[in-house]
């Protein structure tokens, strides 16, 4: 049904996008640094329900809209540019934070931390991008139910993104830490987020827009 070259290639975005700081990314570990590795799970768990809600809007219909009528993916694409690169400003900017930077939050209750996950990642660009617009283009028509294989593809990128988040959380308190002891060393993470982020932005505002397979 789903070739294992479409599978690889999931993967490889799914690592690439994951792996660039955004709103997850931040939520997760500056919960995890305040909080605790339980509580950045917790959130994660809301983050993985987000994937999901996304994961079954696009494949029950909802990219066809962006078929019928391209100047809303084409906004999305630029509102998530314009957000990304706010986002490298922030990090860049004298007195930025860096995401492994500890940072005084309110402790939360376990159902705020889930549900904080959850929004998170609904109003992620990446999130919204990553399904609308990437993979439709691992879906092969003639391979059969192309509804099936969105699932499929689906949920290699939900997998990808469940290892990689959960060993971020895990780790970003002893990260923190050794940054922390090392500022020349946050100052360059800082350097290299902020310049990721901007790169993602600008290379998202300059793409010509790739329409999603239905």
């Amino acid at each position: 049904m789903v070739s294992w070259a479409a599978v690889i290639g999931m993967s490889l975005v799914a690592l690439g996008m994951v792996l660039t700081p955004g709103p997850n990314m931040i939520y997760l570990v500056s919960r995890s640094i305040s909080q605790g590795w339980r509580a950045g799970m917790i959130s994660l768990g809301g983050t993985v329900v987000g994937f999901i809600v996304y994961m079954t809007l696009a494949n029950i219909g909802v990219a066809a809209v962006f078929l019928v009528v391209p100047w809303l993916y084409i906004a999305l694409k630029f509102a998530g540019a314009a957000y990304l690169l706010w986002l490298a400003w922030k990090t860049l900017r004298p007195g930025g934070l860096s995401v492994f930077e500890p940072r005084a939050l309110a402790r939360d209750s376990r159902g705020r931390l889930f549900r904080m996950g959850l929004l998170t990642n609904l109003l992620n660009p990446k999130a919204a991008i990553m399904y609308l617009a990437l993979i439709p283009q691992f879906i092969d028509t003639s391979a059969g139910n192309v509804m099936l294989q969105g699932f499929l593809l689906g949920g290699v990128q939900i997998s990808v993104s469940l290892v990689v988040n959960a060993l971020l959380v895990v780790a970003a308190g002893g990260i923190a830490v050794f940054l922390g002891s090392r500022p020349t060393w946050i100052r360059w993470q800082r350097r290299i987020t902020g310049t990721l982020l901007g790169a993602v932005g600008v290379k998202l505002a300059i793409d010509a827009p790739a329409p999603a397979s239905a």
